[in-house]
């Protein structure tokens, strides 16, 4: 019996390191399908996930190209606006004249204040290239949460932060806070899409208005990609950020916004986290939209 295992060990050692090497390469067959099965399927999630966020570009991009077609229109309504407190202010003049000269002078500086705001504006309807756009009701600031609650149904989670006591703005500035305030919105969702997590802040003092936008868009956007989040920011990934220069869709147009009253907009990246988009308003209480404004033009 000894004997005849001797014999035969040789080729079960044989039989048995041929079988071994089938399942090895049994193994190795089945693991080169799986991998390839798993990198068309994550192909076609990045495919799907592409194509769905081409379409939102594709949506905003339609909507950017109204953006300064709709900042001519409302600076129109309120310059017309401007316009009727004029003429109500000289009718009013004409007929006090001779009666309270006094009251008369009170109209002439009302009507001077008002002239210069609307000319103001008509100078910067006057800068802007568009066609024109249908109307609608100017948005206020106080309309907000109308628009948070917007956002939220298309997938942001957004909360709110009020510091100080708020004032009555111009016209023209609340339109201009609102907009950044949907600009930074829009972006955050083209970007980092449903699940970005957004914290908008305002700040009132005593003159002036801070406003903060803060996503984790790239954040976001990674879970959405299956991606693990980085083990730790580096030195070099936060200097960067400070430095780089944020493009994209709608940054030019907050900006001119916001310069309209006085206003400095930064944007910088948090790596690995998202986006901030803050606006510094200095003297947004008594702006009337006549500062850096060359009036003598004709």
């Amino acid at each position: 019996m000894i004997a005849w295992m001797l014999e035969v060990a040789p080729d079960l050692v044989l039989g048995a390191t041929a079988v071994a090497a089938v399942l090895l390469v049994l193994v190795i067959v089945l693991l080169i399908a799986w991998l390839r099965a798993r990198s068309r399927a994550a192909h076609r999630d990045r495919d799907r996930a592409a194509a769905e966020q081409a379409r939102v570009e594709a949506e905003f991009a339609a909507a950017d190209q109204r953006n300064r077609l709709r900042i001519i229109r409302e600076l129109h309504e309120v310059a017309a606006h401007s316009l009727s407190v004029v003429i109500s202010q000289a009718d009013g003049a004409r007929y006090a004249a001779e009666r309270d000269p006094s009251a008369a002078a009170r109209s002439a500086a009302v009507i001077a204040e008002t002239t210069r705001s609307t000319l103001a504006d008509l100078r910067r309807i006057m800068s802007l290239v568009g066609e024109g756009e249908s109307g609608s009701v100017a948005p206020r600031l106080d309309t907000t949460h109308e628009l948070f609650d917007i956002m939220r149904d298309q997938g942001l989670v957004i909360t709110v932060e009020e510091f100080g006591t708020a004032f009555d703005l111009k016209p023209g500035a609340e339109i201009a806070v609102y907009r950044i305030v949907q600009e930074a919105l829009a972006n955050a969702l083209a970007f980092g899409g449903r699940g970005t997590e957004v914290r908008v802040t305002l700040t009132w003092s005593g003159e002036g208005l801070q406003l903060r936008v803060e996503d984790d868009g790239i954040r976001a956007r990674a879970r959405a990609a299956g991606e693990d989040e980085p083990d730790r920011v580096t030195i070099a990934d936060d200097m960067a950020a400070l430095t780089a220069t944020v493009t994209g869709r709608g940054i030019a147009e907050m900006r001119a916004r916001a310069e309209l009253y006085g206003g400095i907009l930064s944007a910088t990246t948090q790596p690995a986290v998202g986006f901030t988009l803050s606006v510094v308003f200095p003297s947004l209480r008594h702006h009337n939209g006549v500062h850096g404004v060359d009036l003598r033009r004709s």
